[in-house]
């Protein structure tokens, strides 16, 4: 049995839950058309919906947010961010704004034009969703490990080399408008990506002339995976795997909500293409606001040039890893299918595994997120084919190639006994998984529907 990391901090504040009855979710959840997005929160007692801006900050950050310039130009917290960037990336080019999807709503149209495709390890909901609003095909190429949720491999979230250089040959380089290495792959069960497939991917995109970018939400976490699973990389410090890891690209977008552990930001950052950076700074102006505030007040522009730097902290990543770990583990030894390794922010439960009478076009992962609401009050969400639109040609329900249950653990807010509640709901679960149904939708948005959409049980 693995051992609980301990933390490396002491709580100084803490915030009451609330607890209800079965009954009260089971209202609940009719009244939000069985969206675990339209609960509210004082309705969730454990809440593993995301990760993203759900980190409790540290008294650093929020000393940082009583001395924050709130100068409309020239901040001082813009100039701390720039310097942050350039030490831990060595980027030359940075641009503030107010979280991830914003970083690809002001870059992609600097780089993907209509008709051509965007190649992914795997694209995330939000990235996948800007892709096609550009007019573009979002393709996933991850490893076939990905899929094999029940066998330890150290990089389940690569890029399929073999199969990237075929796609390039098959659709046209000048059809291919950009590379996207997402690290972690989130919607691979949060699995990271090894230096050597980054640098391959890298190898691959400049031999055509195809500018590459990192989703870097998580690149703090991949650093760790990195450190711990890759041969040579045992003794070399975590800022300096971060270094070479962004060496190989060309540009990334961040959300820092997740391991720069603010509430609100994100980032564009670019290696050494000035005219890029002039095209991302004119169009940060319209959608974000003047460039040395890109949307963030300047107290949230002082919490991320402090959060930069906890988040790469090596104890603070132990913890943090260690956490994710001992939650795959006790669910594990309870007989709970989940996405093994687990990955570095998330525990990924199979829900095609523990549900396999619920077929794909019923939603088995959302349908195992609804039931753990119900059982103990927790949020989690779908990662499958319900996050998945329809296919904009046919309108057909697309089959995602996983069916998982994400359970996003918020960085620095719950400890060990919270995880050992979850374990315990999802033994119940298990033990009852025959009854749970599956879901239909009555009502969807054309596109990202899984924020809003409306569900209801099939009978």
């Amino acid at each position: 049995m693995r051992k609980y990391v301990a933390e490396p901090f002491k709580i100084k504040m803490v915030e009451p839950l609330k607890m209800t009855t079965r009954a009260e979710r089971e209202e609940k959840l009719i009244a939000a058309n069985y969206n675990l997005f339209a609960l509210d929160s004082d309705d969730v007692y454990i809440d593993f919906l995301t990760d993203s801006g759900t980190g409790a900050m540290s008294d650093t950050q929020w000393a940082g947010i009583v001395s924050g310039d709130e100068s409309y130009a020239g901040a001082r917290g813009y100039k701390k961010v720039m310097t942050a960037v350039k030490d831990i990336f060595n980027y030359e080019y940075a641009q503030p704004v107010h979280q991830g999807r914003a970083a690809e709503q002001v870059l992609f149209p600097s780089l993907l034009k209509k008709g051509q495709c965007c190649i992914s390890n795997m694209h995330f909901d939000t990235t996948r969703g800007h892709v096609t609003l550009l007019g573009g095909t979002p393709i996933d190429l991850v490893v076939a490990e990905a899929k094999d949720t029940l066998t330890f491999m150290p990089f389940k979230g690569n890029m399929d080399i073999d199969r990237l250089n075929a796609k390039i040959a098959e659709v046209g380089v000048e059809n291919v408008g950009m590379i996207v290495m997402t690290i972690t792959n989130n919607s691979a069960g949060g699995q990271p990506v090894s230096m050597s497939n980054i640098k391959a991917t890298s190898e691959v995109a400049k031999k055509h002339g195809i500018p590459m970018v990192i989703d870097a939400a998580r690149y703090a976490e991949n650093a760790y995976f990195i450190k711990t699973r890759e041969e040579g990389y045992a003794d070399v410090e975590i800022i300096d795997i971060v270094r070479e890891m962004f060496s190989y690209a060309d540009a990334f977008t961040m959300s820092a909500k997740k391991d720069a552990i603010v509430n609100m930001g994100g980032l564009i950052g670019v290696k050494n293409d000035e005219e890029l950076f002039v095209k991302v700074k004119g169009l940060t102006i319209p959608y974000e606001g003047f460039v040395t505030y890109g949307g963030l007040a300047g107290r949230d522009l002082e919490a991320l040039s402090i959060g930069l730097y906890e988040g790469i902290d090596a104890d603070f990543l132990k913890y943090r890893i260690g956490q994710i770990e001992y939650l795959g583990d006790k669910l594990r030894d309870a007989g709970v299918p989940l996405q093994y390794p687990t990955g570095g922010h998330a525990v990924f439960l199979d829900a095609k595994e523990l549900l396999p009478h619920i077929p794909y076009h019923q939603f088995p992962g959302q349908a195992l997120a609804l039931e753990l609401y119900l059982e103990a009050g927790i949020r989690s969400c779908d990662i499958g084919s319900y996050m998945l639109d329809v296919d904009p040609v046919t309108r057909e329900q697309k089959e995602a190639e996983m069916e998982f249950t994400r359970l996003a653990i918020p960085r620095r807010v719950y400890t060990q006994a919270h995880f050992d509640v979850v374990v315990e709901a999802l033994k119940t679960i298990k033990e009852n998984a025959d009854k749970v149904k599956g879901y239909e939708i009555t009502w969807q948005p054309p596109i990202l529907r899984h924020f809003t959409a409306k569900l209801k049980p099939i009978k």
